[in-house]
């Protein structure tokens, strides 16, 4: 999807919205979204939770690390 169409797709949906309570949601959400900077979650993390966070990716690049799906759902179904 072009950037284009997103955005008229996009205010196709915030048009279709008639809750008040919703589209003020979106509204924030959108605010605070744009107000980011990229990388400013990460510039935040110690350097041992960056470690972590990338001891966390090597190893789930290792197929024995996984667990299947339905495994997840069901230790997880109280969540979901």
């Amino acid at each position: 999807m072009t950037t284009l169409e997103l955005k008229n797709n996009f205010h196709q949906l915030i048009d279709s919205i008639e809750n008040e309570n919703l589209l003020q949601k979106f509204y924030e959400l959108m605010l605070r979204k744009r107000s980011i900077r990229d990388g400013a979650l990460w510039a935040r993390l110690t350097q041992d939770e960056v470690d972590e966070l990338l001891l966390s990716n090597e190893e789930s690049n290792d197929p024995k690390n996984l667990l299947p799906h339905d495994e997840m759902q069901k230790k997880y179904a109280k969540w979901l």
